[in-house]
């Protein structure tokens, strides 16, 4: 198992980032959180199997057809044990 603190820069607010990312995440079986964060970034705490949320990482770099990413951060993390994948409110 693998875990993961993304933080996703570019236009990435506003254009249904976090809900695609939540289908995506639930797609390839991964759990974790999404939220927009005020500096205009968003936040995604994703975990699971290590082939899944690397797939979930090359996703990330593009995301829905309306974002423009410009920058991802990645830093591992501890597990959650998470259940479900979750949009949180900013």
């Amino acid at each position: 198992m693998k875990a993961l603190q993304l933080k996703i820069h570019g236009l990435v607010q506003g254009v249904f980032f976090r809900k695609y990312t939540r289908e995506k995440a639930i797609e390839l079986g991964l759990y974790g959180t999404v939220r927009n964060d005020a500096d205009g970034t968003v936040q995604i705490h994703v975990e699971g199997i290590e082939e899944a949320v690397d797939d979930f990482v090359q996703w990330c770099h593009h995301g829905p057809s309306r974002a423009n990413v410009t920058k991802v951060d990645i830093h591992e993390t501890r597990l959650k044990n998470s259940t479900g994948f979750i949009i949180l409110k900013a």
